[in-house]
């Protein structure tokens, strides 16, 4: 006669009898910070699909410290994890709090990456171009932002702490950037349009020639060219122009030359009064020369030259002093205006005179000369440039009383 199933059970080897699954322990056996994860992590840890036990080791007389010694690790792991979460997402609150009351809308923002979005103050013009430039630091800690907009401007910054903030003032880079943040997407830029290309083609700059120089425009279509500054290949500075020549720069980056990295072994160089004199120097052959980035003084000051640290005009001449260190020969190849004359005259008190020499621009007419490199260039060519740093003299003082 069959036996009831049950019996069978009962009746079987120990060692053979099915195991039902562990039952969950008791929450009250748990800490208080730990029982909460478990209400909801309870299915990944304390539950099967199956019989055969979750956890290895005995579940008997010692049942709970064999559970706890399993698990408490990857709960504890959790429970970090999970603190340090609310943490980032509460100082990721409060900056959002306080941009989003100044009307920016941060919803699609990410910490580490710039965001375009409308600008609040100018809602992006006619166009509702998105020309706030918005971002997130990487540890969470602050947010800071600039409108590209020439009408606009609008700059601002703000803590995830109770640090001092400026909640935002119209004027070009009235909040710094920190340097290690400069890049081509934090400024906007992209590649040269073919309106601006024809632009320089007109002034007999190649494409060739400003790729290699990092040419490059404001994004949005308003036609600003971005003479970008580097150092190492490293962006530093960026210099922008119109096309009907109104000027300005990213304000707090290092003062160097344009085109600085052309003269990293260079024993010969030529100095040049702007980025369109660098570039077409390039075109005639001569890639050993540099721009300043400040243009010319109006006159030579009579003063005693001032220390190092209080030369803010001629700053970027010391900051680039370990290039300028090493040449023998500097060819000044400065606009041939008064102002030039004056940037040439400040240079050599610098630079010292033994080892400057200036150029002379060719005649125009009879009473004229052409200005600088790029109308040499682009009215007489490459070998009339040519001819005119191979023709370079010694250096001679102006009389400035």
């Amino acid at each position: 006669m069959d036996k009831p199933l049950s019996k069978i059970t009962l009746e079987m080897p120990s060692h053979t009898r099915p195991h039902a699954p562990p039952s969950p322990l008791p929450f009250h056996l748990f800490p208080a910070r730990i029982s909460k994860i478990l209400s909801l992590e309870h299915s990944k840890f304390l539950l099967a699909s199956s019989s055969k036990p979750i956890f290895k080791g005995s579940l008997h007389k010692n049942r709970v410290h064999s559970i706890s010694h399993a698990i408490f690790s990857k709960l504890e792991v959790i429970a970090d994890a999970d603190n340090e979460r609310e943490g980032e997402t509460s100082d990721i609150a409060k900056l959002k709090r306080k941009v989003e009351a100044l009307g920016i809308k941060t919803y699609s923002c990410i910490p580490g990456l710039y965001d375009h979005l409308i600008c609040p103050e100018c809602n992006g013009g006619g166009s509702m171009e998105r020309s706030l430039s918005f971002h997130i630091s990487q540890n969470r800690n602050f947010a800071m932002w600039r409108c590209f907009r020439l009408e606009c401007g609008w700059a601002g910054q703000v803590f995830a702490d109770n640090r001092k903030f400026s909640p935002g003032v119209h004027q070009l880079a009235k909040i710094n950037f920190p340097r290690s943040s400069l890049t081509e997407e934090s400024l906007r830029l992209e590649p040269l349009g073919d309106e601006l290309l024809t632009y320089f083609a007109e002034r007999m700059i190649s494409k060739k020639t400003l790729e290699k120089n990092y040419v490059m425009q404001v994004a949005g279509g308003r036609k600003i060219i971005a003479f970008t500054y580097r150092r190492n290949g490293l962006l530093v500075g960026c210099k922008y122009r119109t096309v009907d020549k109104k000027f300005w720069q990213e304000k707090g980056t290092e003062k160097i030359f344009y085109g600085l990295d052309n003269i990293a072994d260079a024993d010969e160089i030529i100095i040049v009064e702007g980025e369109m004199d660098k570039l077409s120097m390039e075109e005639a052959g001569f890639f050993n020369c540099v721009s300043v980035p400040d243009g010319a003084p109006q006159t030579v000051s009579l003063t005693e030259l001032p220390s190092s640290e209080k030369d803010n005009r001629f700053q970027y001449l010391w900051n680039c002093k370990d290039y300028l260190d090493k040449v023998s020969r500097i060819i000044l190849a400065t606009d041939g205006d008064i102002p030039g004359q004056a940037l040439a005259e400040e240079l050599t008190r610098r630079l010292g005179r033994e080892r400057c020499w200036q150029v002379n621009w060719p005649k125009k007419d009879e009473f004229n000369s052409f200005k600088d490199a790029n109308e040499v260039l682009k009215y007489l060519g490459t070998d009339a440039l040519r001819d005119v740093i191979d023709k370079a003299e010694v250096y001679q003082t102006h009389d400035w009383n």
